[in-house]
């Protein structure tokens, strides 16, 4: 009995099938970009995994797909070589075994693990603020110094910033291998354009296929709301930072305040969007998922909807002796999410931008070509 071919094997099989056959070629860009090439390097493979959204429409259309012969399933193969490619990249290398681990339990573990340390910590340096009621502008940094708060978060921050940028640049190098060109400013536009609207989450304008081959658009809602409520809890973050800095304002800020409005409707978006996508993972049909990986999916989905959970129970409970014992699970989830941000799930959304803007660079180059 033969050996199961590599996913990269599998995925360089598959493409030279859809390239002698090119039926799905209008469903998405990972066709057309597949289209461009005659071979396929493992660079050129992470990079049509990447592009790819899984939305299935390939997989009903295909005349080859399962039970055929050919076997051709190019959903979950790109899933298996997609989700690969994040500890392929990984920086510093090291770490790139964590992409496997990351399932619920650890990044559950990470985030109430640091919720228990702080609210330890605070608990003991001052009972009587920890569980008091504290009220009015500042009343957070009574419980945890705003030096503190900066100085662990900050930190944090930077190092999952670090890691994810030295982990893109990585995927950059490698997807465009003998012509690593810097991403020109038409392409990082059109890259935005078609990401800000999930344009190829669409199976060629019919939909997205979930549960079976009936196609709809629930999972491109969930990816919206999840999407533009981190968007909207990141601008209410940075709104707040600059209130502190510039005109030494500090949270908690009154309920009609624009960084509580930010915060409130990104909060809603981050519980809505990631609940719906994980009950859109559990109806999916599994002959298009990575069964394998799933834990990463279900752990990052997890960590987003408790980390804006926990921050809309702040907002209510602010102002009440519970305010305490609620910023120190907030603040360990948030701890939490920094901290697995380069090792879990959270990369798909930069790797699928750099191959959208790789997409639109070649399809520039190739229009320009023609026009030669």
């Amino acid at each position: 009995m033969n050996a199961p071919a590599s996913p990269l094997a599998e995925a360089g099989r598959l493409m030279t099938v859809c390239n002698s056959c090119r039926y799905c070629e209008g469903l998405c860009a990972v066709f057309p970009a597949m289209e461009m090439r005659r071979a396929f390097s493992d660079g050129d493979l992470n990079y049509l995994a990447n592009l790819c959204h899984s939305c299935g429409a390939c997989y009903y259309d295909c005349q080859f797909s399962p039970p055929h012969a050919f076997d051709v399933n190019v959903p979950r193969t790109l899933a298996v070589v997609r989700n690969d490619s994040y500890a392929r990249y990984a920086w510093p290398g090291p770490l790139a075994g964590l992409f496997r681990r990351n399932g619920v339990a650890v990044a559950f573990i990470a985030a109430l693990s640091v919720a228990g340390f702080l609210g330890g910590f605070m608990a003991l340096s001052d009972p009587a603020v920890m569980f008091g009621r504290q009220a009015g502008e500042g009343a957070f940094f009574r419980i945890m110094p705003h030096g503190a708060m900066v100085a662990l978060f900050g930190a944090v921050f930077l190092y999952a910033l670090l890691a994810l940028v030295m982990g893109l640049r990585a995927f950059w190098r490698d997807m465009a291998a003998g012509n690593p060109l810097p991403p020109d400013a038409p392409s990082v536009w059109q890259a935005m354009k078609d990401a800000g609207r999930l344009r190829y989450l669409d199976g060629g304008g019919v939909g997205c296929m979930n549960a079976d081959e009936k196609p709809t658009d629930n999972r491109r809602l969930y990816h919206h709301l999840t999407f533009y409520g981190f968007t909207l809890c990141f601008a209410a973050t940075s709104v707040a930072t600059l209130y502190a800095y510039l005109f030494g304002r500090h949270a908690p800020y009154p309920w009609w305040d624009l960084p509580v409005v930010l915060g409130t409707l990104g909060g809603i978006g981050l519980t809505v969007g990631p609940a719906g996508l994980l009950l859109a993972k559990m109806k999916r049909d599994p002959a298009m998922m990575d069964e394998t990986r799933k834990g990463m999916d279900v752990a990052f989905l997890g960590m987003l909807f408790l980390t804006a959970l926990t921050g809309l129970a702040l907002l209510v409970l602010r102002a009440t002796p519970a305010m305490g014992a609620m910023l120190a699970v907030h603040l360990g989830f948030v701890f939490g999410f920094f901290l697995t941000m380069p090792y879990g799930k959270f990369v798909h959304g930069l790797y699928r931008f750099a191959a959208l803007v790789r997409y639109a660079m070649e399809r520039h180059a190739e229009l320009a070509k023609s026009h030669s």
